[in-house]
């Protein structure tokens, strides 16, 4: 399981590196969520709420769990958001294993995107 963990470390890593090249900062989990969810619904407001900032990181959430079958895309609403349905429970662990959860399902997430 070492291993495991030490790979996803690892990748984890490249993807900050690369999105440090990109954004000129390290960027830490919500903000990489922050990230997806802009990209997903191309939501672009100089000034961003505190509600719309979670319910874009919702998104992206919803999003890269739908690679594994937890949740699918129901609809857009009228103003093109995404909604979603959860499929499937999230498995029982303790926070650092749903953060490494997280991070596998997002690094999927980039890889597929071609980043």
């Amino acid at each position: 399981m070492l291993y495991v963990n030490d790979d996803l470390q690892q990748r984890w890593w490249a993807l900050e590196a690369k999105l440090v090249e990109r954004f000129g900062k390290k960027p830490d989990l919500e903000a990489v969520l922050f990230l997806i969810g802009m990209q997903e619904t191309g939501f672009m407001h100089s000034k961003i709420t505190k509600e719309q900032k979670q319910d874009l990181m919702h998104v992206a959430v919803c999003t890269v769990l739908c690679l594994s079958g937890y949740y699918e895309l129901a609809l857009h609403d009228e103003d093109g958001w995404p909604h979603f349905r959860q499929l499937k429970d999230m498995p029982a662990t303790g926070l650092i294993e749903q953060e490494n959860f997280l991070k596998d399902h997002i690094l999927l997430y980039f890889n597929l995107q071609g980043i």
